[in-house]
């Protein structure tokens, strides 16, 4: 597929905060999923996308995505000279450069990530697309809760997903299908067609 391109009708989305909570900007991937499932409790997800969150090792990442059309992984970065909050994406296709050339090789789980990306094309089981967002970070001490500059970005991350997500046709059909048999226009389906970014 090419970028822009649509998922296929009934594959899988997944939509992975990688990370660890309780070391400061390194959670920012699971602050993101942990808001996008939190959301998803009041307005339903489409179906077939699903939203994890992971520490980063390779097979429980393979086991997330192996059969997804699209994968969207959210993680903290950690280069030299880094300015907290700025955000690196990166996109390709199943048949793409090697991982460890992308921005994830600046993660605290980037031989994890890279690992994964690799075995799981060996396998056979690496998502059809593939976007890595790589929220550079200030702060690895041990604790809960995202610096200022780190948490600014959550707002726009989300709205960036939500972006991707429409780009590859996930919401085609698919918050307003859940409930197709309402009438245009209705509060429920308008609401619904809004998860979880509005």
């Amino acid at each position: 597929m090419e970028a822009g391109s649509r998922v296929e009708a009934g594959s899988r989305t997944v939509v992975i905060g990688l990370g660890n909570e309780f070391r400061r900007d390194d959670g920012v991937g699971w602050t993101v999923a942990g808001l996008l499932k939190r959301r998803a409790e009041e307005f339903p997800l489409p179906p077939g996308v699903v939203v994890a969150q992971c520490d980063g090792d390779p097979g429980r990442l393979i086991e997330l995505w192996g059969d997804a059309g699209l994968a969207v992984v959210v993680d903290a970065c950690f280069p030299p000279a880094a300015e907290p909050g700025r955000t690196h994406r990166w996109e390709e296709a199943a048949g793409g450069p090697p991982s460890a050339t992308g921005p994830a090789r600046h993660s605290t789980h980037g031989l994890g990530f890279a690992e994964a990306v690799d075995l799981g094309r060996a396998l056979g089981r690496i998502p059809r697309r593939l976007i890595v967002y790589a929220v550079e970070g200030a702060d690895l001490s041990p604790g809960p809760g995202l610096t200022p500059a780190v948490a600014g970005v959550v707002p726009e991350l989300l709205r960036r997903i939500r972006a991707d997500l429409e780009r590859h046709g996930v919401f085609a059909g698919g918050a307003r299908g859940v409930h197709a048999g309402r009438p245009a226009g209705t509060r429920r389906t308008e609401v619904t067609a809004r998860w979880p970014f509005a």
